[in-house]
């Protein structure tokens, strides 16, 4: 990759305006040396897969913020994934003020996204995997879900966008989650039509509600190098709690912990050397199954998010397993390598590589095929709705800035004095000063089922949804973590304490200065309700709207409830 002398004097002024040394080798995003580095990866074994998760529909570069926030309970605290900023560099060993240091954490995120520049974007994706799978060509590349979910054109062409541009990537396998939120006919429209021959959709915990029948294949076998090869599909066992139900009527979800050693062993029994499940059910959730499941060699995870520079080695009653998760938006492509001799698994090297738009050159056949996706919308897409003078974003346990902007504008528009938006960690960031344009909008509000409501809530049903959500999120059982993050929240304040036993984790709640009280009601506004029929304004009106009438929107004063007992916590800098 090379840059025009305009180009390049413009990188070395974002580069000195940033306070960054100029003489750091690595500061120029597009340097030669750097780029180098970064994804410099010698051939190592004989059996290899490549990883991605979560893209979300992003199919252009983007900014993602990392979280500050993303705490452990019970065995979870202090171990991967939940350390953050300072914490992460020092337990992986990453020197700060590098790419990698930008790519795993929020730290100057500002700064450093103007230096290094957006990460992500399936044309600067698609050149990365054609370079590894020229060293391997025998290299399997596996999709973890929440792809078709999560833009404006994803939405508006019912996923196709994001299924051609998977069979043009040259995506193997995949599992799902997000997914089915285009219903249960559209996903199995993709598999029977578009994914036939060439992709293999598995999920092991899928089953029809009246026999218990498989709907999916639970496992395929791919053989590299004389090796054989079973992966394993795990969809997202709490699909139709944390997403409307009626949109999967008729099938079963569930961890299935006791059907998944079942897989493994029949895999095994099937003549498979190596055994790798593709999951979607959270680190968490992972490192606990991989401990009490035998024979998996690794676990190739997402839906937590989390951009992990390396695996997390569980031990078990059959050995071990590598549980892993590889980020989201495109952001990251996982390497794992393994040395198969005489049947076993000799030795392995992971590698998590940042995907930054401006050290790869884009792929020109899946460049053109994004420009046409996005033609027809191209209007609507740039349309300039304000501008934000402060950092957006949304990641980590409690509110973003751009949670904080819905809910600023529920409350608004809306009339209501509480606001509510759903806990999902989905949604690309915006440096201040930047535009918001309708289609960074719809980055945090592209889904089908986006109503908005309004309600009156006594101040007792007010705490005991927060108390389930917290309760999703904070059970020191991974098993009983239903996903997501806590319910964003507007207009009401409070105390969470993470360690608290259940129904005792929200307290002190104020509504302008004044305790709320159990038997009062409250007008509350919120979006996307998982009942069925449920009517109302849609939010991208509700919050376009908004944007439109406010036209510069000042840095945003985020309402995150005061942790208890949390401090110390690697989990948190705040």
């Amino acid at each position: 990759m090379s840059f025009s002398r305009r180009e390049f004097l413009q990188v070395l002024a974002v580069a000195s305006a940033s306070g960054m040394a100029i003489g750091h080798r690595d500061v120029l995003a597009g340097h030669h040396g750097a780029a180098q580095r970064l994804y410099d990866l010698p051939k190592f074994g004989n059996v290899s897969f490549m990883h991605f998760t979560d893209c979300h529909a992003q199919l252009m570069p983007i900014y993602f913020r990392e979280p500050n926030v993303n705490l452990g309970v019970g065995e979870a605290v202090g171990r991967p994934p939940h350390i953050v900023g300072e914490n992460l560099l020092k337990f992986f060993g990453i020197p700060p003020g590098t790419p990698e240091a930008h790519a795993f954490t929020y730290l100057d995120f500002d700064r450093a996204a103007r230096t290094y520049g957006k990460v992500g974007g399936f044309a600067h994706l698609a050149t990365l995997v054609k370079r590894i799978k020229a060293e391997r060509p025998h290299a399997l590349l596996l999709d973890g879900g929440d792809t078709w979910q999560g833009s404006a054109t994803s939405l508006w062409t019912h996923a196709q966008d994001m299924v051609d541009a998977c069979k043009l990537l040259g995506v193997n396998i995949m599992t799902p989650h997000w997914e089915f939120t285009f219903g249960a006919q559209r996903v199995k429209e993709i598999i029977e039509k578009d994914f036939k021959g060439q992709i293999d959709f598995v999920a092991h915990n899928v089953k029809t509600t009246d026999f218990e029948d498989l709907v999916f294949e639970p496992y395929t076998f791919k053989e590299q190098n004389g090796v054989k090869i079973a992966v394993i599909g795990q969809a997202f066992p709490y699909t139709p709690i944390a997403n409307p139900r009626h949109f999967v009527p008729d099938w079963t979800f569930g961890i299935q912990e006791d059907h998944m050693q079942k897989m493994v062993d029949e895999c095994r029994a099937k003549g498979a050397q190596v055994v790798v499940v593709l999951s979607h059910n959270g680190m968490d959730v992972d490192i606990k199954m991989a401990s009490r499941v035998r024979g998996i060699d690794a676990i190739l995870g997402g839906h937590t998010h989390d951009g992990m520079p390396a695996p997390v080695v569980v031990r078990n009653a059959g050995g071990q397993t590598l549980v892993t998760n590889a980020g989201s938006n495109g952001k990251f492509l996982a390497v794992l390598d393994f040395d198969v001799r005489g049947g076993k698994i000799q030795d392995y090297r992971y590698k998590l590589m940042p995907v930054f738009s401006n050290f790869l050159p884009a792929d020109r056949e899946m460049q053109a095929l994004i420009d046409k996706v996005r033609a027809p919308y191209k209007d609507k897409l740039e349309e300039k709705l304000a501008v934000t003078e402060g950092t957006l974003y949304r990641r980590g346990n409690f509110n973003g800035s751009w949670d904080q902007l819905i809910c600023d504008a529920l409350m608004e528009v809306r009339g209501a004095e509480i606001a509510f938006s759903p806990g999902v960690r989905w949604g690309t960031s915006l440096l201040a000063g930047d535009t918001i344009t309708y289609e960074r909008m719809m980055d945090q509000m592209a889904l089908t089922y986006p109503a908005t409501t309004l309600n009156e809530f006594t101040g007792a049903e007010i705490k005991t949804i927060l108390e389930d959500v917290a309760d999703n999120i904070f059970n020191p059982d991974p098993y009983f973590q239903q996903g997501g993050d806590m319910v964003r929240v507007g207009g009401l304040e409070y105390t969470c304490s993470p360690k608290a036993p259940m129904g005792q984790r929200i307290n002190n709640m104020m509504l302008k200065g004044k305790p709320i009280e159990a038997d009062k009601k409250y007008k509350v506004a919120g979006w996307a309700s998982v009942q069925e029929g449920v009517q109302g304004t849609p939010i991208w009106d509700v919050v376009s709207g908004y944007l439109r009438d406010k036209k510069v929107i000042k840095p945003l004063k985020i309402n995150t409830p005061k942790l208890i007992d949390m401090a110390g916590d690697p989990g948190i800098s705040i």
